[in-house]
C-alpha cells in the first residue's frame, strides 16, 4: 500500500510538473512569438517608433530564448506549490458560471499586488550584493526584445515567480479564485512583459503626462532601464517610481522624441 501510494504521490508530481512546463512554455512562447511577428509585418510602418538606433542580433534572441527556457523551468517548480496548495485544499477555487464583478475585482487587485511586489524587488535586485549574482543576466540585454520577457538567472526567477502561489493563496482566502481571473491576471502579465521589452514605441505623444494614461508604464519607460539602470523599476506602473523618486527624469522627453518622429517618406513618393 505505501509502495502504490508512493507510486501514485509521483506519478501526481510529474503529471503536475508536466502541465506547469507545458502551460508556461506555451505562454511565453505565444506571447513573444507572436509580438516578434507582429512587429514583423508592422515594420514599414512602425520602423521610425524603433527606441534605439541599435538592433539585437539573432545572437542576441537565441540567448535570450535560451536563458527565457530556463527561467520557465523554474518557474514550473514554483508553481508546484500552487498545485500543491489546490490539491491540499488550501487554495479555493469558485465553481460554476463566474461572477463578473468578483472577476474583474480579482484581476485588478492581483495586477496592483503584483506591481508593488516587483517593483521593490526589482530594486533589491540592483543592491551590489544580488545584482551580480541575480540580475546582471537580465541586463546582458541592452537592446531587448520580446524573447528577453523571462531572461532571467535561475535566483531571479524564483524571485520573480514566489509570489504567484503566495498572492493566489491570500486572494483566494479572501473569495474563491474565479479560474478566469488567473487566466486573464497571467495573460496580462506575459503580454505586459513581451511588450516591455518589444524596443518599439507605439503610445501617442502626451500619453505619460496625460491623467488617463500617464499612471501606465510604456516601453520606452522599461527600455531606458535596460540602457542605464538606474531608474523605471516599475512594472505596469508609474506609480512607485514616481513616489520614490526612481523615474528616469529625462523619461518624458525621451518618450515624446521617439514617439515625434515621422515615417521615412519612399524616394518615390518624396520625387512627386
Amino acid at each position: 500500500m505505501d509502495q502504490f501510494l508512493s507510486t501514485e504521490f509521483l506519478l501526481v508530481i510529474v503529471n503536475d510538473i508536466r502541465w506547469a512546463v507545458q502551460i508556461e512554455f506555451t505562454r511565453y512562447l505565444i506571447a513573444a512569438a507572436g509580438a516578434t511577428i507582429v512587429y514583423a509585418l508592422l515594420s514599414r510602418w512602425i520602423e521610425h517608433r524603433r527606441i534605439q538606433r541599435n538592433r539585437a542580433t539573432l545572437a542576441d534572441r537565441w540567448r535570450e530564448f535560451r536563458r527565457s527556457f530556463e527561467t520557465i523551468l523554474v518557474f514550473s517548480l514554483v508553481n508546484l506549490l500552487s498545485f500543491a496548495m489546490f490539491h491540499a485544499g488550501w487554495l479555493p477555487v469558485a465553481r460554476g458560471t463566474p461572477v463578473l464583478s468578483i472577476m474583474i475585482v480579482q484581476v485588478i487587485v492581483m495586477v496592483i499586488m503584483h506591481d508593488a511586489w516587483f517593483y521593490w524587488m526589482h530594486r533589491a535586485l540592483h543592491l551590489k550584493a544580488l545584482f551580480r549574482r541575480a540580475h546582471a543576466t537580465h541586463h546582458v540585454s541592452r537592446t531587448p526584445t520580446s524573447w528577453a520577457a523571462y531572461s532571467f538567472a535561475p535566483i531571479e526567477a524564483v524571485f520573480e515567480s514566489i509570489y504567484v502561489p503566495i498572492m493566489f493563496l491570500i486572494v483566494a482566502n479572501i473569495v474563491p479564485m474565479q479560474p478566469w481571473a488567473i487566466f486573464i491576471f497571467l495573460g496580462h502579465q506575459i503580454a505586459r512583459n513581451v511588450i516591455g521589452h518589444s524596443g518599439y514605441e507605439l503610445a501617442w505623444s502626451g500619453f505619460t503626462r496625460s491623467p488617463w494614461t500617464g499612471w501606465l508604464t510604456t516601453t520606452t519607460h522599461h527600455d531606458l532601464h535596460h540602457t542605464e539602470g538606474r531608474y523605471n523599476f516599475g512594472l505596469y506602473f508609474t506609480f512607485w517610481d514616481r513616489v520614490m523618486g526612481t523615474e528616469n527624469p529625462k523619461y518624458h522627453e525621451r518618450f515624446e522624441a521617439v514617439v515625434g518622429r515621422r515615417a521615412a517618406v519612399p524616394e518615390a513618393v518624396a520625387a512627386v
